[in-house]
């Protein structure tokens, strides 16, 4: 499969984003993890992470309006609101909207995949960071550019699929002193490591991380729109 970004997306109307879904949920993971809130999936992303479950997101979607986005957002009635992908940020516009989110009172959440630059997203934005693993297929596509611009409000997540993943993630933590930049977030692969192994290494180590399991996935499994 063709992993490049649709050209229709790169040459969009400045005011238009495509757009895969908007729907409340619970947030599943990261530091408002539980909370309600309004997802905004974005269509589009140049990488193939051998475990991603959204790859409905990859192609498809609907053009809207970045002031009707904000609208349907605000229709929702919650103060949370989660960008997501794909990856959102392969539309350049996905800044104009992140803003505007901020601008209407929104707490906005950004998870990317670490592949594309996070200079500037709006200060306001919590920014959940991906570091892809060797497990992941797409290894070579960290920025580690982006390291050095994350923030206490934002958030690193690594999604683990075995026992050599954990190890690479764990001097990776280590040797860059990554936990006191921002927190540092360990998810298993949910068909690849079993989640109690997981934390068995986390707490054997004393490694200072937060393991985390996907809310969303326990309550609907892999479920589109939920």
């Amino acid at each position: 499969m063709n992993a490049a970004i649709p050209s229709e997306i790169v040459q969009a109307s400045t005011d238009r984003l495509k757009i895969t879904e908007i729907f409340l949920s619970l947030q599943g993971e990261a530091a408002t993890a539980g909370w309600p809130t309004v997802f905004v999936r974005l269509t589009g992303c140049p990488l193939r992470c051998q475990y991603c479950d959204t790859a409905y997101a990859f192609h498809g979607g609907e053009w809207r309006e970045i002031a009707d986005i904000v609208a349907e957002v605000a229709r929702h009635g919650v103060r949370h609101v989660c960008v997501t992908g794909g990856e959102p940020l392969s539309q350049k516009r996905c800044l104009i909207l992140l803003r505007a989110l901020c601008d209407a009172g929104h707490d906005v959440s950004l998870e990317t995949s670490g592949a594309l630059d996070i200079a500037d997203v709006d200060a306001r934005v919590s920014r959940v960071v991906d570091i892809k693993t060797p497990g992941s297929g797409e290894l070579a596509r960290n920025r580690w550019e982006n390291l050095p611009l994350l923030t206490a409000r934002d958030q690193l997540k690594f999604v683990l699929c075995g026992r050599e993943d954990y190890e690479w993630a764990r001097e990776l933590v280590l040797a860059r002193k990554l936990d006191q930049r921002c927190d540092v977030l360990f998810s298993p692969s949910k068909s690849d490591l079993s989640p109690r192994d997981l934390a068995d290494w986390i707490v054997a180590d004393r490694l200072p991380v937060r393991f985390q399991m996907q809310l969303h996935k326990l309550l609907w499994n892999d479920e589109p729109g939920r």
